[in-house]
Order: structure tokens, then sequence, then C-alpha cells
């Protein structure tokens, strides 16, 4: 069931909205989906984290007092060898292994603490930012769905937020972890033998250099493997969606072997990527062990010689394994790290996608007080993804308070383009539009937004139940207002017979439901919200006559006392409009009534003879 979208926002955490408010407030004019220009993540990723610093702190200081642990049983194992051992004492040997049980304990509570912290903090952070993600692409324009594949933007607000929180909750641990046990070991490496230690500073360029090296390809190939899994996902989903189209033209081969090539191109760049971590680590471990094998064998002729004893080789060679393995786990997660730091430049450039479509930072009216009258005065539009065409051509219209007018023309004379111009979806590059005597860009978006209901040819329904899609336009209705609507619509009739009443659930885009069905509980939803402008984009032209005859009747209620525009694709449904607008090429060639266009604009008159006619046939 879908969730109840009154309550929504109570559920996030305060730290978080502050965090959004502050990235969102300056992310105009940044880059695009697509663009190779580099966002810097590190400001935003630390943002996230700022809200929790306590933790973190609580954090940092579990895994101080746990590697200082770690680093204190190497002198434990000393006192083993020299006190117990070499001493022959069982009272030093006692007093060593209880200083190594001590600190086991302590090491146990503190790696219990470092572990629930940072695994807390890793889910914390990756809701956080799939949230902010997510609130800040439901506010954008459809230009940028124009350009941008669904599937992609899903890819980075699942998988790529799932991938930050393990490395944030398992990954950032290590390398903090492996990061100060290492340093830790050569601090004591030099107070135990200074000489030993030479040959470990030596080393050491040998295990940086390939990590700074291999690490920058792995980020590199970690995010072109993260955009061509997305690729992956968004050509499945695009075919699920479509499964019977697939079918009905026998095209599951075709389907099955372009898939597979989008596989395997994701299979070649994850093996690539697979293929320098393992050149890392390998190349990391050859040069530990290469300045292990040397340490052991001076550190073995000192002891021979006198020169140290059997106790302080022991602490030496603890601490060499503790940075070998250190450097080690660094080496592998550093690729991880390199993972992280794809995804979540992923991540930054959806966040700072610009939103276009902004209200005004100065509000000239409020729309609710204004007449519903709207009016196009000389504009011209192209679509975003069409730029050299135009979609509107210095076109202008006025439409008086509560009238019904209807726009006819043929297919791309820019009828559909209305409707998104004047629910600003997009803003015109020339002229104007007017919602009373306002210009609507000088109008609160979301309050002009909240005037206008839209009843589509192909109404879209959302998965959840009946209640909750019909309660999509007010969500503050209770249920008896909800019903009221249903009925007005005249959808409870068949609603009562669904197995579960206005709690069933209608399947994904409402799949359990004719197109009837679906007509009637969007108007249903459309007299819920009570808008004073209705666009309408023919809700009949679909349906049996049956059918038909019930939405029409819907309309009819829903359209009283209402300033609604229709879009005509049947002439005969329009009839009753108070007047009719003849579009062609982005242009208002010809407006009237029905019988005055017959006799006034050639094209309205072979449209309603090519109509009529077939009708009468």
């Amino acid at each position: 069931m879908a969730p109840d979208l009154a309550s929504y926002n109570g559920g996030l955490d305060a730290n978080y909205l502050k965090v959004y408010s502050a990235l969102t407030l300056n992310n105009r004019n940044e880059t695009t989906l697509g663009e190779s220009v580099k966002i810097p993540i590190s400001g935003p990723i630390i943002s996230f984290l700022v809200p929790y610093t306590r933790q973190i702190m609580v954090f940092l200081l579990a895994l101080l007092v746990t590697a200082g642990i770690t680093l204190s049983i190497g002198q434990g194992l000393r006192l083993v060898i020299d006190q117990g051992f070499a001493g022959e004492s069982i009272e030093g040997l006692n007093i060593a292994i209880a200083f190594i049980m001590g600190g086991a304990v302590i090491m146990a509570l503190g790696t219990y603490v470092r572990f629930y912290l940072i695994s807390w903090l890793g889910e914390r952070v990756s809701a956080d930012i799939r949230a902010a993600v997510f609130n800040h692409v439901v506010g954008l324009h459809p230009a940028f769905f124009e350009t941008n594949r669904s599937g992609d933007i899903m890819s980075r607000l699942t998988s790529d937020t799932t991938l930050l929180q393990s490395i944030i909750g398992s990954s950032l641990s290590i390398a903090l972890r492996s990061s100060i046990s290492s340093a830790g070991a050569l601090i004591m490496l030099f107070i135990t033998n200074f000489k030993l230690s030479l040959v470990v500073i030596f080393a050491i360029p040998a295990v940086l250099l390939p990590i700074l090296y291999f690490g920058r390809k792995v980020r590199d190939l970690s995010r072109k493997s993260q955009d061509s899994v997305a690729s992956v996902g968004s050509y499945a989903g695009e075919v699920i969606q479509q499964i019977k189209t697939v079918q009905s033209f026998t095209q599951e081969p075709l389907e099955k072997k372009a898939f597979g090539e989008e596989v395997e191109q994701a299979f070649r760049v994850a093996k690539k990527r697979i293929s320098h971590r393992a050149i890392l680590t390998a190349v990391v471990i050859m040069a530990v062990f290469t300045a292990l094998s040397a340490m052991l064998w001076f550190g073995g002729r000192d002891v021979i010689t006198g020169q140290m004893t059997g106790g302080d080789l022991g602490a030496f060679i603890f601490y060499a394994m503790l940075m070998a393995v250190g450097m080690a786990s660094l080496s592998e997660v550093y690729g991880e790290l390199q993972r992280a730091a794809g995804a979540a430049e992923r991540l930054m450039e959806l966040l700072h996608a610009p939103k276009e479509i902004i209200s005004a930072e100065i509000i000239q009216a409020e729309v609710e007080h204004l007449p519903a009258v709207l009016e196009f005065d000389s504009v011209s539009f192209n679509y975003p993804s069409r730029p050299t065409q135009a979609a509107l051509d210095g076109f202008s219209l006025k439409i008086p308070e509560g009238k019904i007018l209807a726009l006819v023309g043929p297919s791309g004379a820019g009828k559909s383009t209305l409707f998104a111009l004047i629910q600003r979806f997009y803003d015109p590059q020339q002229g104007t539009l007017l919602f009373g005597d306002h210009d609507i860009r000088d109008l609160d978006l979301m309050r002009l937004r909240q005037q206008i209901a839209v009843v589509e040819q192909q109404p879209t329904l959302f998965t959840g139940d009946v209640m909750y899609n019909i309660r999509y336009g007010k969500t503050s209705a209770t249920d008896e207002e909800v019903k009221a609507a249903a009925e007005a619509a005249h959808a409870d009739e068949f609603i009562r017979t669904l197995p579960n009443g206005y709690e069933s659930n209608l399947g994904e885009q409402g799949v359990r439901l004719s197109g009837g069905q679906r007509q009637r509980i969007a108007i249903a939803r459309a007299l819920l919200k009570n808008p004073r402008i209705l666009l309408l984009d023919e809700a009949t032209s679909a349906l049996d006559a049956e059918s038909e005859y019930k939405v029409q009747l819907a309309l009819e209620r829903l359209m009283k006392n209402r300033t609604t525009v229709i879009i005509a694709h049947r002439l005969a449904t329009i009839l009753h409009a108070d007047q009719i607008v003849v579009m062609d090429e982005g242009r208002n060639i010809a407006a009237g009534s029905h019988q005055e266009l017959l006799v006034n604009n050639a094209l309205y008159a072979r449209l309603a003879a090519l109509q009529f006619s077939a009708d009468a046939t």
C-alpha cells in the first residue's frame, strides 16, 4: 500500500532538513547528468555527516582506545617472552597474561561501540542522502526527465546509496582503523628498534605508490561500472514495462540479445576494475612481506649476536605484522573507497541538477484571490530536447473565467504544450502567460498548481488502493469526502463491487481496472481537489459507448462553474463548448463556435467532414 502523503515529512530527521536546505540553496547553474564536469563531493558528503558529530566523536574515541589496546598487546608479548619464557618466572608470566586479557576485554567493549556507531552512521547518512536526492528530483522540471533515463535515476537512488552505506558503515571504519594501527605500529617500531625501523621506512614508498596509482584508475573504472549497471537496469525496466508490446511483436529474441550485450558491457567494465584492484592488492602484499622478510633477517642476526632481546624482536615482529596487515587492508579498502567516491559523484550530480522552474523571490499576488482567467500573449516555445522546432509560435489566446474552451487541430499543433505551460512545467522563451492579470512566473508555483487539475486521456494511477489514488487530489480529505467525490464521478458503483471496495489495490498503474474505470477514478481525484481551472485531454476518446456515457456525466459535473480547457480529438464531444480554437503549427489560426468554424475555417471544416462522415459510416 502506498504511504500516507500527509504524514510523510513528519518522519524526516530535523538535522537532515537543515543539511538538505543548505545544500539546495545554491544548486542553480551547476552541472547536470551526463556532463563531464566534476562536482566536488567532499563538502556535500561531509555536510551530511555534520549533524551526527557527537556519534562520530564517540566512534573516534572508541577507535583510538581499541587501536591503543592493540598496540599495547605488543608490549604484553615482550613481557611474556622476556619475563615469562626467558626469565622462567611463573609470576612474570601471570602478570603478562593478565595484562593481555585486560586489554582484550577493553578492546572488545571498544570494538562493540565502534562497530555499532559506524554501522548506524552508514545507514543514517545513506538514508538522509537518499531522501535529499529524491526530494530534489521530484521538484525538477520535466525537461530534466526528457534527457535523463528514469532507470539511471533509480539506480542512483538505490544501488549508489546502498553502496555508499556499505562503504561508510564498513570499509571506512576498516580504513580508519588500519591507518591508525599502521601509524601507531610505525611509532612503536622506532621506539623498539631504530635500525630495523629504517627497513620499514624504505618499504613505505613501495606500498603507497601503487595504492595512489591504481587507486585513481579504480575510481574512474568504478564510476564507469556504476553507469553500466544503471544502463542495464534502465534497459530491463523499459522492456518489462512494455512487455506486452515485446511479446506482441515476438521480439523476445531481439531483447534477449540486446540485454545480453548490455550485461556483457557491464561485466567487461567490472572485470577491468577488479583486475586493477587485484593488481593493487598483490603489489602491496609483495612489497610488505619483502620488507618483513628483510626485517626478520636483520632482527634475527641481532638477537643471535646479543644486540637485542628475544622479547624486543617478538614485539617488533608483532608491530611489523600489525603494520603489514594494516597496509594490506588499506590497499583493499582503498578500492572500495574509490567505488564510494564514484557513487557519491553520481549522487551529487543528481542532487545538484538545477531547478529551472521555481517560484519568484517576491510573490506579486496571492493566486487564490485572482480571477481564473488565462491569457497567452504572443507566446513562443521550443522544447529543450527540440530546440530548433517551435511548439508554439507567437500564440495568443484569452480564456475567460468559468467558460469552456476547446482546442482542436492536427497532431503536433501545440495543444498539449499549452497544458504544459499552464501548469508551468516549462516557461516560454518569448511572450507571457497570465493568470488573472499577473505573469504566472510572478506567482507561487505550488499555489498556482493547486488551482489546476488535469484529467488525461491515459490517466496516471499509483500502486495503491482506491482510497489512496482518489485522496491524491487532497491528502487531508476524510474518507467521507473521498467517497462523495467517487459518487459524483460515477465511480462509487464499480468501486463497491471490487473485492475490498475502497481498500482494493489497483496494481501497477491501475492495471486491474478498465479504461473507463481508471478515467472515473481520475475524475474523482480532480473533483476532490476542487480546482478553479480544469484541463481535459479528451478523457472519453478511447472508451466504449457505455463507459463514455458515464464518464461524460462525471465530466459535466466536474466542469460546472470552472474555467475549462479541453483538448479535443473528437469534435462531437466539444459541440457544447463556449468557444473552439483551431491550432496548427503552434499558432491560433481561428476561433468561434462549431457552426462559425465550419463556414470560416477550411482546416476545421476538413476535420469535421472526416470525423462526422466516418461516424456516419
